[in-house]
């Protein structure tokens, strides 16, 4: 299981590795929402994501033998390139088999990182089959996107940061929106728990993919209806993971739903007023904290964004429609 001291190993693995990422704030957002709003930008880190702290630190924490027969991964983009990005740099293989929906710009980037890119159908295809075929064919060891102890105390440093920068800025209670897929949410959590006890996580998701907002509110592992249908598809997961859930449940508040079109216009507003990139899916916790303030707890409000690596028509749409 995934603990503080893995986040506080994890931490010390990704020194000097992975960006500290700022926590940005701007005296218009706060406006809209209604109270002090922080942006924790990790769509600035290496590879655009968050997803390359839990990379490194699930690659870094492999036993050097078998790390050097390879990894493997299954992502529609985010973890793809974190994972991708960390084995290059570990000077290992790295298959990573993606959804052919997946975006384009996802698919190329995972490429230049120097990973095998396998591509599936998402609808019909069978991914938990070719994975295990070319793991017992090249003895890859398999990087969970988020279901994985190593992954979740990468993406737990996040919180530790977190943890870190509100006191500089005097705060001691907030909520804290994360887009969740699973990893980041519960890993934060954690962190949270241990360094800042008065800052608390809420799960923030797209509308009719709502997994973890719905296991939360009946205390049991709900799953969505369909795993396509939404521009967020850096979070949409099938139902919450057996790792990341119970955290979840001990530590997380109610869950926060989005619309696609909230999610745009938080991008729109990302970049107007913060100067950053954000996609869809890691616009969510913005989304929330701009539109949601109705069902926020504290009068400060800590929102990660992450995922920069944005189509470019569907970043265009945002700013023609909210710019």
């Amino acid at each position: 299981m995934a603990s503080i001291e893995m986040i506080v190993a994890a931490r010390a693995r990704l020194r000097g590795h992975a960006r500290r990422t700022p926590l940005l704030s701007s005296p218009f957002l706060n406006e809209i929402a209604g109270r002090r709003l922080f942006v924790k930008a990790e769509c600035l880190q290496h590879s655009g994501s968050f997803k390359f702290r839990g990379g490194w630190s699930a690659v870094s924490g492999l036993d050097p033998a078998v790390r050097a027969r390879g990894v493997i991964a299954f992502s529609s983009g985010n973890h793809a390139q974190g994972v991708a990005l960390a084995a290059k740099l570990h000077g290992v293989p790295a298959v990573i088999i993606m959804p052919s929906d997946a975006p384009k710009l996802k698919i190329a980037n995972t490429r230049a990182f120097g990973a095998e890119v396998v591509l599936y159908d998402r609808a019909n295809g069978d991914r938990d089959a070719i994975g295990a075929r070319l793991s017992a064919e090249r003895g890859l060891t398999l990087i969970k996107p988020f279901d994985e102890p190593l992954v979740i105390a990468g993406q737990g440093t996040t919180g530790l940061e977190i943890s870190e920068q509100v006191e500089e800025e005097g705060v001691t209670s907030a909520d804290v929106l994360v887009p969740c897929g699973g990893g980041l949410t519960s890993g934060i959590a954690l962190a949270l728990e241990a360094s800042a006890p008065g800052l608390r996580v809420r799960p923030c998701e797209p509308r009719d993919f709502d997994d973890t907002a719905r296991s939360l509110a009946s205390g049991r592992i709900e799953r969505n209806a369909s795993i396509s249908g939404s521009i967020c598809d850096a979070i949409l997961t099938p139902q919450p993971g057996n790792i990341t859930f119970p955290i979840l449940k001990r530590l997380a508040g109610a869950g926060i739903v989005v619309t696609d079109e909230e999610s745009l216009r938080a991008m729109a507003l990302a970049f107007t007023r913060l100067k950053i990139v954000v996609e869809p899916g890691g616009a969510v916790a913005l989304a929330a904290a701009l539109f949601h303030g109705e069902v926020l707890e504290s009068d400060a409000v800590i929102a990660v964004t992450s995922g920069g690596n944005v189509d470019a028509d569907l970043f265009a749409t945002a700013l023609e429609r909210f710019g």
